[in-house]
């Protein structure tokens, strides 16, 4: 039996972590702290839980998201009282406005140790204000039948705010009174222990179905958008559960209505790419030609997820304010244009069974207009990178696109990283799971974020830029604990290059000083520190051959050196010249 009737204390904490056990939970992020004792040992020694020890609760929280991220499913994280719980704050905005299901539970002082300055007390109810999906302050620990009974449902009912209806973060607030060991101050007997597990867990209820979007008549705006000539689906950032099923289903609306599809390079769909020549990815390109932007105007817009990461495109579409349809499972407002749009809150990967089965061979003039135009860029970019032999970020990220092997996760960091990815990410077949934190579009917790992807899964790349990452060194430390592979590709440009694309880069000096913010770092020093294997590379042909033979354990950092302002000079002539 997995409930320990040694105290009040473990008996509380035992039902909790067996109630998240029945309800399928595999994985718990705990750091050190006395308060949640009583939680940390229930979870540690329960059978069906794997729990990961991490001691920076920063670090721990955006380990637990990237595991939710990657299992689509809750993670699990507990910590002590005070300011323990305040380092989740970054992790829990990220997972509010990805819908990355979290539960946290933060132990707390007893209300007699409240507002009197007892040690590690903060006021911790609605300790992340509106950012959860439910939260709550559980009773004091207690044997009473109909208290367990209570505890037990509360636990259901987080699962299903995190989880089953629009996802994201539950808080649970859990005060304790001493003692906080599993020292023994009950007498129950095994068959009163027995008694109440069963009571508790014999007819367990769960819930297994998900949040029904309200319903509606799709075939009824799919032959409304049969009427327009000239329209365009956006696959923009999204990650869906299948994301075969939402890429076919994507193509096969783009079939249905002769419409082009602009893929972003946070959407599936360029890594699911089968020759559908209506496929466009480098619109961003495309619409800088003021010709191109004119011509290319479209009566009405199929948008898929949030818009892209492309300025260009945004201002594009702002400027002309056509009609959108914004397609997307979640109740979230995801038109941050302010368009003439209407949302549609269905599963894009339902959207199948409400389309026919056909071979469209006809092109619009339409979709023929922006498919030459892709054709050119792709050949010339093709010629531009054959040529460019010294090491420039551009290159990275259309090189990966390329060389690394199929179905490998790949956890893209924000700032440059991202943006290069959306420009030079090439179109293949090779079904890499494509990861991103873009729902605050922060730097936050970057590297413990992919740690979680990769933990226990196949070889994992985290692309990064240097800021990015020593804004989350304390991920490292989890290196002790750590199985699968995480390879971190590391664009060493010392400082951030996405501010040289701004303004403000031209006022030197103050510029280095608090935009660029470079910081000299030895990232060989930086990885002996921390036990993590190091490369810098100088070469392509060495970078395409270890992208082919990833390693199967451990974590480590391959540094590419590039110039920081080279690298912008070079992206803003090639949008010229292109």
């Amino acid at each position: 039996m997995s409930l320990n009737f040694s105290n009040i204390n473990t008996i509380w904490s035992s039902v909790i972590v067996e109630t998240f056990a029945q309800l399928g939970f595999k994985n718990a992020v705990i750091s050190p702290g006395s308060r949640s004792t009583p939680l940390t040992l229930a979870f540690a020694q329960h059978n069906a839980i794997n729990t990961i020890p991490i001691l920076d609760e920063r670090s721990a929280s955006f380990f637990a998201l990237g595991l939710a991220k990657k299992n689509n499913f809750p993670t699990v994280l507990v910590c002590t009282s005070g300011t323990a719980g305040a380092n989740f704050y970054p992790a829990i905005i990220e997972a509010k406005y990805s819908h990355i299901p979290l539960i946290i539970l933060t132990a707390d002082r007893p209300p007699e140790l409240q507002n009197c300055h007892a040690g590690q007390t903060i006021n911790q109810v609605n300790l992340y204000g509106n950012y959860p999906n439910w939260q709550t302050q559980l009773s004091l620990p207690s044997m009473e039948l109909d208290r367990l009974f209570y505890l037990r449902q509360n636990i259901i009912y987080s699962w299903e705010k995190s989880f089953l209806t629009s996802r994201g973060v539950v808080h649970i607030n859990i005060p304790f009174r001493e003692p906080l060991a599993p020292i023994s101050t009950l007498d129950i007997s095994l068959e009163n222990q027995e008694f109440i597990y069963q009571q508790l867990f014999a007819n367990f209820p769960i819930n297994n179905h998900s949040f029904l979007a309200y319903n509606f008549d799709f075939n009824s705006y799919v032959n409304h958008w049969k009427k327009y000539k000239k329209g365009i689906i956006i696959a923009g950032v999204d990650s869906p559960d299948n994301p075969l099923l939402y890429t076919r289903s994507i193509e096969l609306l783009s079939n249905v209505l002769n419409f082009p599809i602009l893929g972003e390079a946070l959407s599936p769909i360029r890594n699911y790419y089968e020759g559908n020549n209506q496929l466009i990815i480098n619109y961003d390109a495309i619409l800088r030609n003021p010709e191109n932007a004119v011509k290319l105007i479209p009566e009405i817009v199929i948008l898929f997820g949030e818009y892209p990461t492309s300025k260009t495109l945004r201002e594009w579409l702002n400027k002309h304010k056509i009609k959108t349809y914004i397609i997307t499972p979640h109740d979230d407002n995801l038109d941050a244009l302010h368009s003439n749009s209407i949302h549609l809150r269905i599963n894009p990967e339902n959207l199948r069974q409400y389309l026919p089965s056909l071979d469209n061979n006809f092109i619009s003039n339409y979709s023929n207009q922006w498919s030459s135009i892709e054709e050119k860029i792709k050949i010339k970019l093709e010629k531009i990178m054959d040529k460019k032999e010294e090491i420039f970020e551009a290159k990275i990220s259309y090189l990966l696109s390329q060389y690394l092997p199929e179905n490998t996760p790949i956890f893209i960091a924000n700032s440059m990283s991202v943006r290069y990815a959306e420009f030079f990410w090439q179109k293949n077949n090779l079904a890499r799971e494509v990861y991103f934190s873009r729902g605050t579009n922060g730097i936050d917790g970057t590297l413990s974020t992919a740690l979680g992807i990769a933990y226990k899964s196949q070889p994992t790349i985290l692309l990064t830029g240097d800021l990015a990452l020593l804004h989350d060194t304390n991920g490292f430390l989890i290196n002790q604990y750590f199985q699968g592979s995480l390879i971190i590709i590391l664009v060493n440009n010392n400082g951030g290059g996405i501010f040289e694309m701004l303004p403000i880069s031209e006022y030197q000096p103050l510029f280095e000083k608090y935009f660029a913010t470079p910081q000299n770092i030895n990232f060989m020093n930086l990885t002996t520190t921390y036990n993590v294997d190091y490369k810098l590379i100088n070469h392509w042909e060495e970078f395409k051959n270890l992208l082919q033979n990833l390693p199967k354990k451990g974590i480590h950092l391959w540094e590419l050196k590039t110039n920081r302002k080279y690298d912008t000079s070079w992206l803003k002539n090639y949008f010229i010249d292109i």
